[in-house]
């Protein structure tokens, strides 16, 4: 039997999955790897370490499933999270560590761009909005602050690129990547001169940028060897990871919205327009050529409920992580929505959108005697999905949705998905697939090797038989303390600001 293989690269780890050539699942593996915070609002990662997590993960999952049951590998597709800058030297020797999405290291600079003549035209020419996560920033931040890595390096490379180097030996940049890095035309599929100019670089400092479908590359005979693979399996460039999800969770058409929760999270649309916001609040990426993903990102997923846990969880027993989220989960059901008054505010990596402030913190609010840690569960959770219900209240006013599909890590978690559709006020539909990303992946290898005529044809295939119903009373409940949520996230925007002033001065 022949299969496709798709590595998603993402933030917290990387996800192996083998699908057959309709699409369905066969097996998969994962492996993780740690995010640094060498200073506050840095986040880097061990380039060497992702890749040879990667490798590892791959070649097990070929010894244990796909050898042993003779599955013919006839691709392997790329996915990837979007927004990592990594310099590397003439010999493709990683200088540093990589500067992933969640680092806010250049908000200095991204408000220049910001204030600068070319800074709108920059947004609306590359789709990726003006904040520290966007890569043109982080090597204007390299030029400014760090300069001798700035002048060593012969690239700036994403974390994917960097995979994909060592394991091919050639440069080259998926147009969907591209299009995440502030740098990158989205209309005319090259790098744009004036977002050059700004970050001080030449486009010769970038892979080169190539279709999302693109087969060109061959796997070193090294690695052929190392993992078992014919040199004639394809390698497919791929997509990022969060257009891959709006793929995979079947969105490619109007009226349809999908959210994804992981370490981060978003409300994507996807069509074959432009969505043009007039405060610039939202990402325009391509999924592929003529396709558009729309919508807002946010830096506080499951990143945060995680953090709540190491912080507060018990693990006084025998107890591993994830019992104790899931005891955490438990305690956080006890408790009515509204958590009884207290409000958290999530921002502890900043936040993209709709606030697009890297300065922003996290806060409780409404705190009273009475309150309990089950009350700081809930309003943990709550404020998590307020975030992601705030995104998606602005991105409707622009295109209309009747139908949301959840995906992710935290989708199969019915606690936050019934929140989350009690926001809505809409009914909500679970993919079958969580990792909608590697599915993505799959059916963008899939239609590129003919199996499916048409991306459109390729989401036809996914289903959602799960789906919840928002309870009215809760629904009102909420609508009346997000308007407190929303009022504190910008009243506290000159607060937030001072404090992190305060931080730099020690």
């Amino acid at each position: 039997m022949d299969c496709i293989i798709t590595i998603d690269i993402n933030t917290s780890a990387v996800k192996v999955h083998a699908f057959d050539m309709s699409g369905n699942l066969l097996c998969r593996k994962k492996g993780s790897y740690p995010t640094f915070h060498p200073q506050p609002d840095y986040s880097e990662q061990d380039p060497e370490q992702i890749f040879i997590t990667t490798l590892y993960i791959l070649k097990n999952l070929l010894n244990e499933y796909i050898h042993p049951q003779k599955l013919q590998v006839n691709a392997i597709c790329f996915s990837s999270s979007m927004h990592s800058v990594l310099p590397v030297d003439k010999n493709g020797t990683p200088l540093g560590n990589a500067i992933i999405w969640a680092d806010n290291r250049g908000v200095k600079e991204a408000d220049s761009l910001k204030k600068s003549a070319k800074g709108e035209s920059i947004f609306h020419t590359t789709g990726t909005p003006i904040h520290p996560m966007s890569p043109i920033v982080k090597i204007t931040w390299l030029k400014n602050h760090d300069q001798e890595r700035f002048k060593q390096t012969y690239k700036f490379i994403s974390l994917k690129e960097y995979v994909i180097k060592q394991l091919t030996g050639e440069y080259i940049i998926d147009h969907s990547i591209a299009s995440s890095t502030g740098l990158f035309d989205i209309h005319t599929l090259r790098w744009h001169q004036d977002s050059l100019d700004f970050a001080g670089i030449t486009a010769d400092r970038l892979s080169e940028p190539v279709s999302v479908f693109n087969t060109h590359l061959t796997l070193k005979k090294e690695y052929c060897f190392t993992l078992g693979l014919s040199a004639k399996t394809l390698l497919i460039a791929g997509a990022s990871d969060g257009c891959l999800a709006t793929l995979g969770a079947g969105i490619v058409g109007a009226n349809k919205a999908t959210i994804t929760i992981g370490s981060s999270g978003a409300v994507r649309v996807a069509g074959k327009e432009v969505l043009r916001d007039e405060k610039n609040r939202f990402f325009n990426y391509l999924l592929a050529e003529g396709y558009y993903v729309s919508g807002g990102p946010s830096n506080n997923g499951g990143v945060v409920f995680e953090w709540f846990a190491r912080q507060f969880g018990d693990f006084t027993t025998d107890l591993d992580f994830e019992d104790v989220l899931n005891d955490l989960f438990k305690e956080a059901a006890q408790v009515k929505a509204g958590a009884e008054g207290l409000l958290f505010l999530p921002y502890l990596l900043g936040e993209r959108a709709p606030l697009w402030n890297a300065n922003a913190r996290g806060t409780y609010f409404g705190l009273n005697i009475n309150h309990e840690r089950k009350h700081f569960v809930r309003a943990t959770l709550e404020g998590i999905l307020f975030e992601i219900y705030s995104i998606g209240k602005i991105l409707e006013t622009h295109r209309d949705f009747d139908s949301i599909y959840i995906n992710g890590a935290y989708a199969s978690l019915p606690l936050w998905t019934q929140i989350l559709t009690d926001m809505y006020g809409k009914k909500i539909y679970v993919n079958d697939h969580h990792d909608s990303s590697a599915l993505g992946a799959a059916l963008l290898g899939l239609t590129q090797m003919g199996i499916f005529k048409t991306l459109e044809e390729a989401t036809a295939t996914v289903k959602s038989q799960e789906n919840y119903q928002p309870n009215p009373k809760n629904h009102g409940i909420y609508m009346k303390y997000f308007e407190i949520f929303e009022r504190l996230s910008h009243k506290l925007a000159e607060e937030f600001e001072q404090i992190v002033k305060l931080q730099q001065e020690k």
